[in-house]
């Protein structure tokens, strides 16, 4: 039996919170990574600066990543707590302007005005300030984000994404390194695309041209900075 609780769930929408933050910090990972490590071989004629510099920006950035998602959402929150606290005591204070005020929002939407009063009447007798947190803030459980799920998504995700072209690092020849890179990452980049885009329901060829192209720019910035120095280590 399909129950509302399954049907709901079925949703792609119910991901949309950890997946934009695990996308974001996957992404951020192979390309900042790879774009500092491009950045780096292009200048560099042994592997050891450059798997200084690599590590160093992945150990900064996957932090970087799950503070500022943390310190971000945590705004988000703080914003939607407020405004929750103002709706109590404005139902507190004048219950029939906010009875009118569902109301409204109901016609607007299409119900007539009776039927409009009608549903706001039964919705507010059930439960006042989950129907106004809903339908007058625009808040519900889909929006809702957590701050330490979105801080631990990024920052692992940013984690994973950075060990990719590490390995790369690691084992393609140092001659040349630029090129290799460019690969291992335009590879990653498409295999993440194809993950995000099945895991949220959407289309794979959009999510793996958009992912790619920014992250060719990304890289191909990053070593044209390291050529411009020329400088050799």
């Amino acid at each position: 039996m399909v129950t509302i609780d399954n049907y709901l769930d079925s949703h792609y929408i119910h991901r949309s919170n950890w997946l934009r933050a695990a996308v974001l910090g996957a992404n951020d990972g192979i390309i900042s990574v790879s774009s500092l490590a491009i950045g780096v071989a292009a200048a560099s004629s042994t592997r050891e600066p450059i798997v200084l510099a690599t590590v160093a920006g992945l150990v900064a950035g996957a932090l970087s990543m799950a503070a500022g998602e943390y310190v971000s959402v945590s705004s988000q929150t703080d914003t939607e707590k407020a405004d929750i606290e103002r709706e109590i005591q404005e139902l507190r204070d004048m219950p029939e302007e906010e009875l009118n005020i569902l109301a409204q929002i109901y016609e607007k939407r299409g119900l007539k005005k009776e039927t409009a009063m009608q549903v706001a009447i039964e919705l507010t007798e059930k439960d006042a300030l989950a129907a106004h947190i809903r339908d007058e803030l625009g808040i519900n459980e889909i929006s809702q984000a957590n701050p330490i799920q979105a801080a631990l998504a990024s920052g692992t995700a940013f984690t994973v994404g950075g060990l990719l072209p590490l390995m790369a690092i690691l084992f393609a020849p140092v001659k040349g390194m630029e090129y290799w890179l460019y690969g291992f990452t335009t590879i990653f980049l498409i295999i993440l695309g194809t993950i995000a885009a099945k895991t949220g329901g959407s289309s794979i060829q959009k999510a793996i041209v958009r992912i790619t192209i920014w992250g060719t720019l990304a890289m191909g910035l990053s070593a044209f900075v390291g050529y411009l120095f020329g400088v050799r280590v």
